[in-house]
């Protein structure tokens, strides 16, 4: 699978579609299963408060994770990110109700590179909170 976007049809500033990720507590207890982060300050509200927090906080490499999905969703294939990183800033709080948090996610192309590759950096909020700072990835486009 390759790239589905061409390195000729981008331009510094070409913005990706944004996106929004729905976070619930169901969401992190399914995550903390498959990934094995089963530190109560992502399940346990009595605990995140206890430890200085305002409530249970998703984990961190989630929060990487749903925010790199708009730059694989754009790019049509995951292997096509060839470096990623990101600073978390703010936590993303998951109060426990029937809305849960949400994390917006826009990006734009902000540096043309050699090889077909671009710099995307990313913008990650929720509650009105930059989440992830320094977000960015490295990408090899058809």
């Amino acid at each position: 699978m390759a790239a589905k976007i061409a390195y000729a049809d981008v331009e510094v500033g070409t913005e990706l579609p944004a996106q929004s990720f729905p976070v619930s507590r169901a969401t992190l207890v399914r995550y903390a299963g498959a990934s094995g982060d089963f530190n109560p300050i992502h399940w346990n509200e009595k605990f995140a408060v206890e430890v200085g927090l305002p409530d249970v906080i998703a984990h961190g490499m989630f929060t990487m994770a749903e925010a790199i999905r708009v730059v694989t969703d754009w790019a049509g294939d995951p292997a096509a990110v060839v470096d990623y990183g990101v600073r978390f800033t703010k936590p993303v709080v998951v109060p426990n109700d029937e809305e849960g948090a949400l994390i917006e996610v826009s990006g734009k192309v902000a540096v043309l590179l050699d090889d077909n590759r671009v710099r995307v950096d990313l913008v990650a909020m929720s509650a009105g909170q930059k989440v992830l700072g320094m977000s960015r990835a490295v990408v090899r486009l058809g």
